[in-house]
């Protein structure tokens, strides 16, 4: 696939031309002048192009584009009749102009007419060269060169520059995560590609992806145009480092409706463009707030692999609310060091808890001075990632001494301070941390979820094809989950159950009720290899009711058994019927001999009897066949005490594919272990239900 463009010229422009500037007060041609000639740092090169004016704010007008006496230029923004901007992009092309931003409405997005006139603008790419950002489109804007192309009248009022870039397709919503991120580290460039007839979202994140002034990519996603492509970008910004957060609209029926009248693309299957999501590292938030939130922390200095969370209060039935949230959600609490605990000892009451969550106690409200050296203490804790303060009730002025107090300590430690304004009551001290960029959140669990993005630390699972290969993200054996195993099996040609992954009861119990009941579900986890120990495993579910029980048992269980693991989520699969036999399939690495085969029955009898048969990879149709035979308990699949013969055809050619399948992986696959596989009557398939991959990452595929 080819590479991606530099987008400097488009970003960073040293000439712009300005089709459909204007006189007229309050018309987009005017604002959008105005934003370049008057709010702008723009020190280049600006040509106006309006056949009906000579001259507009002191500059003068060209009646058109080739008018124009220079050639070779950066942008043209382009602000005309739908009808005359075929016309005006051919003469950006004769003109040899690099790049046009089309800011007018009345293509895909209205129609059919408006669709055909879209599809001539990308033959014309196609043909010249020009690339061509829009149509549909509120423009570009650079915050930190203070570059605004673009016709919005709040440009010169969101003008906080930093470090994470913003990709969209719609433009409203992305002003909404402009004005979240007003204060402390801002939007630094923001692309609104509206219609994508040529350059889109993919595009966008690509060049973010190498920008060293952007740390962290927020996308507001629509619809998918090319999802080869994006895929593409996604792997880009993974390998160079760049977190990106998602969201896509399009999850429901209606948002799909909605996004597809909106941008005119594709929304796609929500739990599809979930999976490709997670496969390539990124990080899937649910609203506006938390794509500014997460991106906001994300784009901070990252926890140690080993540091937690640290819960600083001065209310002790806050310290155990926001403790229980925290725990729920899988976030790691920090264990703070002797010394730490030694120095909170000694600033702090005799009274005070001095453990995490701490609790000061309000008489610390006393003392500011105190309230700066604790915090100071906890940040300089290696074992502490991030500090969440709960502020529980707004006390006036001192609540204000005590904002001031934590603003300070944020600005001498570079660890992540996290305010919760918890009262309804907007004091001074909310605004004092707000415009010191902490961005306080308005209750814990709105600020636990965004933690746990945080210190999940998200990273892409190894993503493993015959024909490529992407450089991992990790060294050593890896498990990936039994979600995104199976998604690789499907892809290898071998059945395995319908079904999705769930990551609420409402989505379960919709997994469910599309795939037809009954339903098993499992936790997704890649550090949860025994599922059913950890109470990770509800069988037979036949009713909605038992569906939603079950997902909320599963996560309990799971939390308590395991609040170590990492949860993708709770995998809702087709319940199989129970006339199937069990067998085991599975691949090792052997030090001698390399990748080998196993076949044995499976479910829990495989530690008991030890009924394996084995080869070495490539096998051959004729292994297959021996293999099965060699096993002891062969005259179970072929029927015993009235039972119907099992479908051994269908189990050798899934010995045969799991084979091909671990030769195309070669030296990476470290494990596989399909257990068990649901082996039906004749003619009804030899199906895994549970799957466990481990790939070695520190190898290579030829």
């Amino acid at each position: 696939m080819k590479p991606f463009t530099d987008l400097t010229r488009l970003t960073t422009p040293r000439s712009i031309v300005i089709v459909g500037a204007s006189e007229r007060q309050n018309s987009q041609g005017r604002r959008l002048t105005e934003n370049l000639m008057l709010h702008s740092a723009f020190t280049g090169d600006i040509y106006l192009v309006n056949p009906g004016a000579s001259e507009i704010l002191g500059q003068p007008c060209y009646p058109s584009v080739a008018a124009i006496p220079a050639s070779g230029l950066d942008v043209a923004l382009v602000m005309v009749n739908a009808s005359l901007v075929l016309p005006t992009l051919e003469q950006c092309a004769a003109k040899d102009i690099a790049y046009a931003i089309v800011m007018t409405s009345g293509f895909a997005e209205t129609g059919d007419e408006g669709a055909a006139l879209e599809r001539q603008i990308t033959a014309l790419c196609a043909r010249t060269g020009l690339r061509v950002y829009g149509p549909n489109c509120p423009g570009l804007v650079n915050v930190n060169r203070r570059l605004g192309m673009t016709f919005s009248p709040a440009f010169k009022d969101d003008l906080n520059a930093g470090t994470i870039g913003l990709a969209t397709q719609g433009g409203g919503l992305g002003r909404n995560v402009l004005q979240a991120l007003a204060h402390g580290n801002g939007v630094g460039v923001w692309y609104s590609g509206g219609n994508e007839c040529d350059l889109g979202l993919p595009d966008f994140i690509g060049h973010m992806a190498t920008d060293p002034e952007v740390r962290v990519i927020a996308v507001l996603m629509e619809g998918i145009k090319d999802g080869a492509r994006l895929r593409q970008a996604l792997a880009l910004a993974r390998e160079n480092g760049k977190p990106v957060v998602i969201l896509k609209v399009g999850r429901s029926e209606q948002g799909v409706l909605a996004a597809q009248s909106h941008t005119a693309s594709i929304a796609g299957s929500a739990q599809i463009n979930s999976a490709v999501f997670r496969q390539q590292g990124c990080v899937e938030v649910e609203d506006l707030d938390q794509l500014a939130s997460v991106a906001h922390l994300l784009a901070a200095s990252r926890p140690a692999a080993d540091a937690g969370l640290a819960i600083f209060t001065f209310s002790g039935g806050t310290a155990a609310m926001a403790a229980d949230i925290a725990g729920a959600a899988g976030l790691p609490l920090a264990q703070f060091s002797p010394l730490t605990t030694e120095a909170l000892r000694k600033l702090l009451p005799s009274f005070a808890n001095i453990a995490n969550p701490l609790d000061t106690t309000a008489d610390i409200l006393r003392d500011p001075d105190v309230l700066t050296r604790c915090l100071g203490v906890v940040c300089d804790d290696d074992r502490v990632g991030a500090v969440m303060f709960p502020i529980p009730m707004d006390y006036g002025e001192i609540t204000a001494t005590m904002a001031q107090a934590v603003c300070s300590a944020a600005r001498t430690h570079n660890k992540p301070v996290v305010p919760v304004w918890m009262s309804r009551r907007m004091g001074s001290g909310f605004e004092l941390m707000e415009q010191a960029g902490l961005m306080p959140f308005f209750s814990l669990t709105d600020a636990v979820s965004a933690l746990r993005h945080l210190f999940k630390g998200e990273t892409a699972l190894p993503v493993v094809r015959s024909h490529t290969h992407e450089e991992p993200s990790r060294s050593g054996p890896v498990a990936i989950s039994e979600s995104e195993a199976k998604a690789l099996l499907r892809e290898a040609g071998i059945v395995v159950p319908q079904g999705a992954l769930a990551r609420s009861e409402e989505e379960a119990v919709g997994i469910a009720t599309s795939i037809g009941l009954p339903v098993v579900m499992k936790v997704a986890s890649a550090q949860i290899a025994h599922k059913t120990e950890a109470g990770g495993v509800r069988l037979n579910l036949d009713s909605e009711a038992s569906v939603s029980t079950a997902y909320r048992d599963i996560c309990l269980s799971v939390a308590a058994a395991r609040p170590d693991a990492e949860i993708d989520g709770v995998l809702v699969e087709k319940m199989f019927p129970a006339d199937g036999r069990e067998i085991l399939v599975g691949v090792h690495r052997d030090a001698a001999f390399g990748l080998v085969l196993t076949v044995g029955l499976g479910g829990i009898f495989v530690e008991v009897l030890r009924d394996l048969a084995h080869r070495s990879i490539p096998i051959t149709p004729r292994d297959a066949s021996a293999m099965l035979r060699e096993l002891r308990g062969y005259a179970l699949l072929e029927g015993v005490r009235g039972q119907p013969p099992a479908d051994i055809a269908a189990l050798e050619s899934l010995l045969m594919t799991v084979s091909e399948f671990a030769r195309q992986q070669g030296e990476r696959l470290h494990e596989l272990d399909l257990n068990p596989v649901w082996v039906g009557p004749v003619g009804q398939g030899a199906i895994p239900l549970d799957a466990l991959l481990v790939l070695d990452s520190t190898t290579s595929i030829s």
